[in-house]
């Protein structure tokens, strides 16, 4: 059978700048073996597939793969696949509006502009904090060969994907990490997280903060550029006081490390909630053969 898909890169407007998604844009009938076996060929931190919805009140139902594993929410992929079930005239946004169905729920896309101008900004699903325990931390400096901001303690955070997020010091120190991937991978299934997300505060002009984001648990090493782990980086400045009561504008930088050039728009409300966003563009268009 001839499936439709794409490869869209998340938060870049420039192709093979941001994290590339691949969208198989008709998973109707494939199997969770067949899913998870696209998503490893693929071998992108992410793989989805589009499915008719299974609610009146969601435009369309997403999966989405790891190459390791399946996962209830994910952010750049989110993006990404609305990106491409608009361009490829499948969903007609609603006052501006996607509802996506997937594992953790309904997710709300609001979507600003047309074609290249387009701006995509997911409402993030409530998250829960949890600190993590101080024992722990020695063995998180270790796998990263560096010290955290202890200061800020560091926390686990459940968005549906859950990451485990901590503070550096500096952008430098930050771009300079090469953690321990094997030690990590049982780290984080010990810990039952999907990876470790790390931000720095970066000194001058551009983006406020410098992220990065490992998943060796799920085979992605490094992800370039992680929608649902700046969100909880997000959920975490808010936690732990380092973002103004009323709430804060930001952007984001990632992926200088693995040589792409992402930059994430994040909003926090006074209550809380959390908004990720930016700009996608379609790097491939293409079949499927399965």
């Amino acid at each position: 059978m001839v499936r439709p898909y794409k490869v869209v890169d998340a938060f870049s407007a420039k192709p093979l700048l941001g994290n590339p998604v691949a969208v198989i844009l008709d998973g109707a009938g494939l199997s969770d073996a067949a899913m998870q076996a696209v998503a490893q060929w693929t071998n992108l931190s992410e793989t989805t597939f589009v499915l008719p919805p299974t609610r009146s009140d969601a435009d369309y139902r997403l999966r989405i793969f790891t190459p390791g594993s399946e996962l209830p929410f994910a952010g750049h992929p989110t993006l990404g696949s609305a990106h491409a079930v608009i361009e490829a005239g499948l969903v007609t946004p609603r006052s501006g509006k996607l509802v996506q169905e997937c594992g953790v729920g309904l997710v709300e896309i609001t979507v600003a502009g047309e074609g290249a101008e387009r701006r995509l900004i997911l409402a993030l699903p409530p998250a829960t904090v949890t600190t993590l325990p101080a024992g722990e931390v020695d063995e998180l400096e270790a796998i990263l060969g560096h010290d955290i901001v202890r200061e800020a303690s560091p926390a686990i955070v459940d968005v549906g994907a859950v990451w485990l997020i901590a503070e550096i010091a500096s952008a430098e120190a930050l771009l300079a990490l090469k953690p321990d991937f094997a030690r990590s991978a049982a780290f984080e299934r010990r810990l039952g997280v999907t990876g470790i997300t790390l931000f720095a505060r970066r000194e001058g002009g551009g983006p406020e903060i410098e992220v990065r984001s490992f998943a060796p648990s799920c085979g992605v090493n490094e992800d370039p550029v992680c929608g649902s782990g700046n969100g909880s980086v997000a959920v975490f400045r808010a936690a732990r006081g380092l973002l103004p009561a009323g709430g804060a504008r930001y952007e984001a930088a990632q992926g200088r490390c693995l040589g792409r050039d992402g930059t994430i728009a994040i909003s926090v409300d006074a209550g809380g909630k959390v908004q990720v966003g930016g700009a996608c563009v379609t790097t491939v268009n293409g079949s499927l053969l399965l």
